[in-house]
């Protein structure tokens, strides 16, 4: 058979695991929720082999929307790790057939102390089911795997449910997008984009600032003491009235020979580029590269100088200076 053909063979048949699991939702799924819910510790996620692997990522989806987990597994649970759960967290334990012995002996011991018990598995009734307070049905009719032994649509369909689990549990926490951002400080680009300018900008004393009058070899002291690049050039009351960039500096040398005696008006850029706080960082990104700049005075409507954006706060270069 062509490979593409094996391909959409595959794909078929995970997408009939899919709807099967999906077809067995109901109160089930809806006592999970309700268990995670309840609970004030993490979501405790156990497996071993596939399942393991595919448990890992389930407990990295919970936390990173809003409900703390980690992953244990079974084998360093059963020589002392087991410390690492208490009385107020919930375990998830999964096994497509329901009957790993790891799993299962962690599961009674976590169960006599109390813990609450939601398990992912293939076979109802089976001994990790007849333990487990809340069962998940993640069974499917067939794997792609053609002889039936390579975990394929069933781990699918586990990592399927493990989503649904955590999107359910976000949108019943009221889970939104800036807590999304608070866990990802790193994250990408495209993330990064949608924050707003007052979240990255630099304030206070990194601001690289001096006054109108003010001779320019003073001038420079600061401008090398803040290392962005430039200085802002600000009136007796705050209010951007023009910056000095490298660039500007290059140009005063070409054109007086010197900096001796010139005065910072003498050779800034006046009325530059600016951005408010409450745009979005994209806004600025777009700024920027219309004008061919690196740094971005940031004012309110008045123009008074509120901070400074420079490119590599937006691009995340070095530390990414978000507010958490």
């Amino acid at each position: 058979m062509h490979p593409a053909e094996v391909a959409r063979r595959v794909l078929k048949i995970e997408r009939e695991g899919l709807a099967a699991v999906e077809a067995k939702l109901g109160e089930e799924f809806e006592q999970a929720v309700r268990l995670v819910l309840e609970a004030r510790g993490r979501v405790v996620v156990t497996g071993l082999g596939k399942s393991g692997l595919i448990g890992r990522k389930i407990s990295a989806t919970l936390s990173s929307t809003g409900t703390p987990s980690f992953f244990l597994h079974p084998a360093e649970a059963l020589h002392g790790d087991l410390g690492m759960v208490t009385g107020e967290d919930v375990l998830l334990a999964i096994s497509n057939s329901g009957r790993t012995e790891e799993v299962i002996l962690i599961t009674q011991i976590l169960k006599r102390r109390g813990v609450p018990v939601i398990a992912f598995t293939g076979r109802v009734p089976s001994p990790l089911a007849d333990l487990a307070d809340a069962v998940i049905d993640i069974g499917v009719p067939r794997e792609a795997c053609p002889y039936g032994l390579a975990p394929t649509a069933s781990t699918t369909a586990t990592l399927a449910l493990g989503d649904a689990l955590a999107v359910a549990l976000a949108e019943a926490r009221g889970f939104s997008p800036e807590d999304f951002r608070r866990n990802h400080p790193a994250g990408t680009l495209g993330e990064r984009l949608k924050v707003r300018v007052a979240e990255i900008m630099l304030t206070g004393e990194c601001l690289p600032l001096t006054r109108l009058g003010t001779l320019m070899t003073e001038a420079l002291l600061e401008m090398d003491r803040k290392r962005l690049g430039c200085i802002l050039v600000l009136d007796g009351q705050g209010y951007l009235r023009g910056i000095i960039t490298d660039g500007d500096l290059r140009r005063a040398l070409v054109r007086y020979g010197g900096l001796e005696g010139l005065r910072v008006e003498e050779i800034m850029t006046p009325e530059p580029k600016c951005i408010e706080a409450h745009r979005l960082a994209s806004e600025a990104l777009d700024l920027m590269e219309r004008h061919l700049i690196t740094v971005l005075p940031v004012v309110d409507n008045g123009r008074h100088l509120v901070g400074i954006l420079h490119l590599h706060d937006i691009l995340g270069k070095g530390r990414f200076k978000f507010t958490v």
